[in-house]
């Protein structure tokens, strides 16, 4: 593909902070209307490299663009054509959901200013709350105004920085509902997110810990690749009480950790994850245990199987 058909495309983009580099050489190449998941833990350096791609900090080092324009040298105009969500609300409290969104398009230079206020309103049903202030709504429909504030230039692509962080599950839904109809009309989305499901629905993801890009690709290569081997547990007696079976699963799982091929050992409600990058000594461990009480069953490991495995083997950054 030619480089005018990604919107995000860059390479060796590296940041350090006195001694400790906090992105490490991370190349990322994103499609045109894509939804591109960014994972990571937290200090992983997901909020670095957005600041660098819209121009908000410099990079030590790195090549690519971002929009057709130099990610290092044109951040400019980058910044004329992006929507930036950050974390935590940053909008003023004291001012009107209305008076909010009309300073933000003042800042933008946005033509016809009242029929974009009104129409960011309307896009995202808010024109009740229009007089409300902003200090006054609920975490939900906070995320509702900071994301009608990041469209309101029509911006060609949206970095969101986790913004369904502390909000209820049906926000959540509504939020990406949101975010799927507006890539669906044609708009890019870098997100960054903690939460397996959201993973799920991104086109493709890029995983980063310690600064360092560990994986990318669809969600299904990502699985591929990671060449994981996991086991779920569960109890052969379904007539135990939650509590029994609770108990007698962390007895197991003390049981299984620490044994050879076993590098995490998580509880799903009333099951176990047995997980290893090694399947022969994974299953050598293993064996000896299935019987009596319990179901054992190789199963295909999930985004939040590999994403621990990859954040355990990952090694620290800060010195």
């Amino acid at each position: 593909m030619s480089a005018s058909e990604f919107v995000i495309d860059v390479h060796d983009v590296t940041k350090k902070f006195g001694d400790r580099t906090v992105v490490n050489n991370i190349a990322m190449q994103v499609r045109h209307g894509e939804i591109y998941g960014f994972l990571g833990p937290n200090g992983s350096g997901k909020t670095t490299f957005l600041r660098m791609l819209c121009g908000l900090l410099k990079p030590d080092s790195g090549t690519g663009q971002c929009l057709d324009y130099d990610f290092r040298t044109q951040s400019s105009e980058i910044k004329k054509h992006v929507g930036y969500m950050t974390q935590r609300f940053s909008f003023y409290e004291d001012l009107t959901v209305e008076e909010n969104l009309d300073f933000i398009a003042r800042i933008y230079g946005v033509p016809q200013r009242k029929a974009a206020v009104e129409k960011s309103l309307e896009r995202l049903g808010m024109v009740e709350r229009r007089k409300q202030l902003a200090g006054e709504l609920s975490g939900g429909w906070k995320q509702r105004l900071a994301l009608s504030a990041c469209l309101i230039h029509e911006p060609q692509l949206l970095l969101l920085d986790e913004p369904t962080a502390g909000v209820d599950p049906k926000a959540r839904r509504d939020f990406w509902d949101e975010i799927q109809q507006l890539a669906g009309a044609g708009l890019t989305v870098l997100i960054t997110t903690h939460y397996m499901d959201e993973a799920e629905r991104c086109n493709r993801v890029a995983y980063i810990s310690y600064g360092n890009l560990l994986a990318s690709g669809t969600v299904d290569e990502v699985l591929k690749n990671s060449k994981l081997t996991t086991w779920e547990v569960t109890r052969l007696r379904p007539e135990a009480t939650a509590r029994q079976a609770g108990g007698n699963l962390h007895e197991l799982a003390e049981k299984i950790r620490g044994k050879p091929g076993v590098e995490q050992v998580v509880a799903f409600g009333s099951t176990l994850h047995v997980s290893g990058s090694d399947a022969e000594k994974l299953r050598a461990s293993v064996s000896p245990l299935i019987t009596g009480d319990y179901h054992w069953k190789q199963i295909q490991s999930g985004l939040e199987d590999v994403f621990i495995s990859l954040m355990e083997t990952a090694k620290d950054n800060y010195s």
